[in-house]
């Protein structure tokens, strides 16, 4: 029974490790991120791919709005309505001023879906900037936004952005001169520089009582974004925008982050009905003291503060054979004068200075001084005790006045009309692939778009995933304990075989438990021979005690 529930424990042991490997390559599939997974439009699902041969095979379809929309652009076509800027970044140098950045239209580089391009950012270390009129303008007023595109960031990326910028309406929107400063009303998309990984959503807010514009951020996700950036796969980015004020901000169709515009931008929409009078001054006499040297103590007359904190300890006694004539170093008998030595220059020689070989037996050498230890009568300077502050009135702040900037904006989502759309960007990476812009009000005209542009991507890439052996290397480079998991796991079997399968010694207890519990049958025949036997040994038994008698 022991040996049975050892190896049940091993068995269960096995299981666990297992389950441990395959959770954490499922970690690894979903980035780590604690997100909420939105309804993925079950259309996807129709493309026309075959999971176990090339992307080369997939037929592919440009992707066609089913509801209104405001905006779509798929590149799969010639490239029209789009303009590149003409003019130069401000505050900048000249000579990297100018938006000269390239663009082309390809295929990806790979899981390339054959007639599927988009629109890629080629230079490195040039600024970009590239825009188009939407079909028309996007009013906000009582209907949703929700903007939509791919990203995929086919050389990784250190240091650039891939956001987007919707523009405002104005009478003077020129999109030939779109840059840097041109107004715009949203921003969003992923941005990094160094370890910083950014998911922008940004909106310019029109303060009523002075109509000047203040940048309003969203609070950083809380998922890991490290692995968008590196993969080199296509990533679809969402922003939806409700009439109620609420947002989220979706990758891949999965929430990574959600909020309120009037409790989670930053610096809030609302400025605080008071603030601090700037011309309150603080009181000469405000005492912001809690505590305070006791005025009624008085030192102690044998308060000694010449006392010092160290003392000879006089107990001290040097220790036997201390040499006190031998000094601690001495010159190195085996050194030699260098050939080229000059005394006129160098002047005279001397040996180096090694520890004295002497000193190396003995406890010590030179003048022996008595070692120090804590003066039990030290003291130091004497401070008087603190006491509460009697006068105590508390860290002093400025009185509240009413804020005259004061307003009150209860609909944020009412922001200024857009447009147009741009990308204005610099990058230290190449190839920086876009697709698939579709800007529009309904969510289900979004999911569709996504399942014909984004979706038969996804699955041209699952279908080009490296087998079960790639992904657990991988996955074990990025957490080298992983690979003490697989040892175990290729051992268990092994293990696990033996100890089912290998024949067991038998033992006492194995033989006494296979005794049959009903005793078998003796015959009369058997039992007769069994008391003529015990007969014969009495009577050997009896003859021999006699011969010991005689012998005695």
């Amino acid at each position: 029974i022991t040996r049975m529930h050892f190896q049940w424990d091993w068995l269960c042991l096995g299981v666990l490790i297992i389950s441990s490997v395959a959770a954490e390559i499922e970690n690894e599939e979903t980035l780590g991120a604690d997100v909420e997974v939105e309804d993925f439009d079950k259309q996807s699902q129709e493309a026309d791919v075959d999971r176990d041969k090339s992307s080369l095979e997939v037929v592919y379809q440009t992707p066609k709005p089913t509801g209104e929309v405001y905006f779509t652009e798929t590149f799969d076509g010639v490239l029209a309505g789009w303009v590149l800027s003409k003019t130069k970044k401000d505050d900048t140098d000249d000579n990297i001023a100018k938006y000269d950045g390239r663009w082309e239209v390809e295929e990806l580089k790979e899981n390339t879906v054959p007639g599927d391009r988009g629109l890629v950012l080629k230079s490195v270390a040039k600024h970009h900037a590239i825009s188009a009129m939407l079909t028309k303008a996007f009013i906000f007023d009582n209907k949703p936004l929700i903007v939509q595109y791919e990203v995929n960031f086919q050389e990784g990326i250190d240091c650039g952005g891939a956001y987007i910028k919707l523009l405002s309406s104005s009478d003077d929107l020129n999109l030939e001169y779109f840059f840097d400063k041109t107004p715009y009303t949203i921003m969003f998309g992923p941005d990094k520089c160094g370890e910083d990984y950014k998911l922008h959503f940004i909106f310019r807010h029109r303060n009523p009582k002075t109509g000047e514009y203040d940048e309003k951020h969203a609070k950083r996700p809380d998922v890991d974004l490290k692995k968008f950036y590196l993969d080199k796969k296509t990533h679809l980015y969402t922003l939806v925008l409700k009439p109620d004020d609420t947002f989220e901000i979706l990758i891949d169709q999965s929430v990574v982050s959600k909020g309120n515009l009037l409790e989670d931008m930053v610096p809030p929409v609302n400025p605080p009905k008071e603030i601090e009078d700037p011309s309150d001054k603080k009181p000469d006499d405000w005492d912001e003291r809690p505590k305070i040297p006791d005025p009624n103590a008085v030192k102690p007359d044998d308060w000694d503060e010449d006392e010092p904190s160290k003392i000879e300890d006089p107990d001290a006694v040097k220790p036997e054979g201390w040499l006190d004539d031998e000094p601690q170093y001495v010159p190195d008998p085996n050194a030699k004068k260098p050939k080229d030595w000059d005394e006129e220059m160098d002047g005279e020689w001397e040996a180096p200075q090694i520890p004295n070989p002497k000193c190396e037996a003995a406890p010590g050498c030179g003048h022996w001084v008595r070692p120090m230890k804590n003066n039990p009568n030290y003291k130091g300077k004497w401070k008087a005790p603190m006491i509460d502050n009697p006068n105590y009135q508390g860290i002093w702040s400025p009185r509240k006045i009413p804020n005259p900037d004061y307003f009150e904006d209860l609909h944020p989502f009412e922001m200024t009309t857009v447009s147009a759309i741009g990308l204005e960007l610099w990058s230290m990476t190449s190839d920086i692939y876009f697709d698939n812009f579709i800007i529009c009000s309904e969510k289900e005209v979004a999911d569709r778009w996504a399942a014909d542009g984004w979706g038969l991507k996804k699955l041209v890439a699952s279908a080009n995933e490296p087998g079960m052996f790639s992904q657990l290397v991988t996955a074990a480079e990025d957490h080298p304990w992983l690979w003490v998991l697989y040892i175990l796991t290729l051992a268990l079997p092994v293990g696990l075989g033996v100890l089912f399968c290998w024949p067991a010694k038998k033992t006492g207890e194995d033989i006494d438990f296979k005794k049959p519990d009903i005793s078998k049958p003796i015959t009369k025949g058997e039992l007769k021979q069994e008391r003529e036997e015990l007969e014969d040994d009495e009577i050997e038994l009896e003859e021999k005690e006699n011969e010991d008698i005689a012998e005695d």
